[in-house]
């Protein structure tokens, strides 16, 4: 039955099993096996038609979950009623905040034990969402005069390397005590360009999260 099925709803069937597998027992518990067992006959030379492991399903899975983010950050980005400081603020806040977030730390892959997966996520950081979400907005502060900086491509990279890698707690294994004497320290460094772009509601955000990732991984 799932054989006949067009390529598109086999890779969509693959991505739902391994997803709600990855929830239930980790990425690093769960095999090609177990998902092999969960898609109803379908076979392991069909799901490596599609996929070359277990790794790139999961960053098949990562995408998926994180495509409606990356629309809201394109909506804000092209925005006409805020500056670049308060698109910047939005994007934190609604990033953060967003339900998805929670699927994501639970699913907590171990990043010391996959560095093709971490490699992936920092080119991903620097060529695509640095150039393609942030800096615009910081050439638009830069235009309103609401962010100061000589140098923008540089400085969209530090603030995504430093929000979506340092502050990560899933990178470096951190606490929630750890957590938050990042966050301080990301909460002044921005201070220090005029960038007040985060608040407690993000900072309590991030302690949650870290609560998940500590208590599924």
């Amino acid at each position: 039955m799932a054989r006949n099925k067009h390529p598109e709803e086999t890779v969509n069937l693959i991505l739902d099993v391994a997803f709600r597998l990855f929830m239930k027992k980790g990425y690093e518990h769960t095999s090609i096996q177990d998902i092999i067992d969960n898609l109803g006959g379908l076979s392991k030379g069909a799901i490596y038609h599609h996929f070359k492991s277990k790794e790139d399903i999961l960053v098949a899975v990562t995408d998926r979950i994180t495509a409606e983010s990356n629309q809201m950050l394109a909506a804000i980005r092209d925005r006409s009623d805020l500056n670049g400081k308060e698109k910047l603020k939005t994007i934190f806040k609604e990033s953060i905040l967003r339900p998805e977030q929670n699927d994501i730390f639970m699913v907590a892959p171990d990043f010391h034990s996959n560095p093709t997966l971490l490699f992936s996520l920092l080119h991903d950081t620097i060529e695509e969402a640095a150039p393609t979400y942030i800096l615009p907005i910081i050439e638009q502060g830069i235009l309103d005069g609401s962010i100061k900086t000589d140098y923008p491509k540089q400085l969209a990279e530090l603030i995504l390397l430093a929000a979506n890698v340092w502050m990560n707690p899933m990178m470096f294994d951190s606490s929630e005590e750890e957590s938050y004497c990042k966050f301080m320290v990301f909460t002044q460094m921005m201070q220090g360009f005029g960038l007040d772009i985060v608040d407690n509601e993000m900072l309590e955000r991030l302690q949650e999260l870290t609560s998940i990732y500590r208590k599924n991984k």
